[in-house]
């Protein structure tokens, strides 16, 4: 009887959730061409591994900034205008970089492409919630394991090009591509529905400053946001950190990065099929914690798991644990009562910049600690990743929240 209680959804959703998705992975393959075309850009650019650091981060950088305003002016025009105005600055940025020569050049173009990115991210909580109502989490994981899609092939395919340009010209031009499917395909909400629209007082529409103060006020999506904050954290120091320590186990270069690669596998599985796994519990907050403390468990103990086929299952496993929670993590606050679909933006822009600053400064503090210690290190990963616990049991259970929001 329940199940019939559900609303109907519409099948034009997936095509919402196609185009968001490509749209991350190739985000995140543009991004990472910096990476796999390491060897050529430093040299030509005449850049330090420090500099070359800072292009790889440029694109996330920019969202720390953006979040939260991305959220608060899609709350009050729509979704689909804001990330069509990041779309348009992002092209010109990923085909900037056919021009950078320097440094400063590319560090721009680099900034700018990361521009509809934050802005996506920042509203994929009002866009999917608007869309897919009980199946969010579901579809929030399908855009989640895009990004590690879009890595793995960007890895494995920029080298293939006959030169960095002809690199850069396919992955902008696909960009094109999806921004102009984008702005002619996407709607903000189904045919039929509205999302609240903002008052009017003496005239005056409500401010986005108003948007951003209802999930300012909000402490469960400060909640959501430090827990987010914490597993983002400790899953980048883990992440950058493995193929220094299994070098330091004695691989060369090359099994280091490919034994590392393998987490991507895990979170990859992780991300697309957690939230379902997640969702058929009766409760979700306990299967929850065991997952964080189970993912935790394994990154604080990599140090000691033997080499070989040992260290390849804990890896996967690892990312499995490390990637089915944060899903559900990101689309909560549409469930909170103070949120709902009208706010939804600017609870994701908030989220999203309080994690990002997280995320970057919470491996600076481990390496600070740990030094050189591998097995130090990933312990402080571990406890770091676990401290979500905390967190997620002053929250409401996520699978109650959701199915009480369904039946209003």
């Amino acid at each position: 009887m329940e199940e019939k209680q559900l609303p109907k959804l519409s099948s034009y959703r997936w095509v919402i959730l196609a185009i968001a998705a490509l749209l991350d992975a190739i985000s995140s393959y543009i991004q990472f061409q910096i990476s796999a075309l390491a060897v050529q850009i430093m040299p030509a650019l005449h850049i330090a591994p420090a500099q070359f650091q800072i292009l790889l981060m440029a694109p996330m950088l920019i969202a720390v900034f953006l979040s939260i305003p991305a959220g608060s002016l899609a709350d009050k025009f729509g979704a689909k205008k804001i990330v069509s105005i990041g779309l348009v600055i992002s092209v010109i940025g990923a085909y900037g970089r056919l021009i950078a020569n320097n440094f400063f050049t590319m560090f721009i173009t680099l900034l700018l492409f990361g521009v509809y990115m934050a802005l996506l991210n920042a509203n994929t909580l009002k866009i999917f919630g608007t869309w897919f109502k009980q199946d969010t989490n579901m579809a929030m994981g399908v855009f989640f394991a895009s990004a590690s899609v879009g890595i793995m092939l960007s890895q494995a395919t920029s080298s293939l090009f006959p030169s960095v340009k002809q690199a850069y010209i396919f992955s902008s031009t696909v960009l094109l591509i999806l921004a102009v499917c984008w702005m002619i395909f996407v709607k903000d909400t189904p045919q039929g529905e509205e999302i609240p629209q903002p008052q009017v007082e003496q005239g005056k529409s409500e401010s986005s400053l108003k948007f951003f103060e209802a999930a300012a006020k909000s402490k469960k999506t400060w909640y959501v946001a430090l827990a987010v904050g914490f597993g983002m954290g400790a899953s980048e120091a883990f992440s950058g950190i493995l193929p220094q320590a299994f070098a330091a186990r004695g691989m060369t270069p090359a099994q280091a990065g490919a034994v590392a690669a393998v987490a991507t596998i895990g979170s990859l599985c992780g991300s697309l099929f957690g939230p379902s796994i997640i969702n058929k519990a009766k409760k979700g907050k306990p299967v929850m914690i065991l997952i964080t403390i189970l993912g935790g468990l394994l990154m604080a103990v990599t140090w000691y798991i033997p080499l070989g086929m040992p260290l390849t299952i804990a890896l996967i496993l690892g990312g499995v644990f490390g990637a089915m929670t944060g899903p559900i993590m990101q689309a909560m606050p549409i469930t909170f009562p103070e949120i709902g679909p009208k706010n939804a933006g600017s609870a994701g822009g908030l989220v999203g910049t309080v994690s990002l600053l997280l995320s970057f400064f919470i491996p600076f503090i481990i390496s600070a600690i740990a030094g050189r210690n591998y097995a130090l290190t990933f312990i402080i990963q571990g406890i770091v990743f676990v401290v979500q616990v905390i967190v997620l049991v002053i929250l409401p259970d996520p699978n109650i929240a959701r199915k009480r929001n369904n039946q209003r």
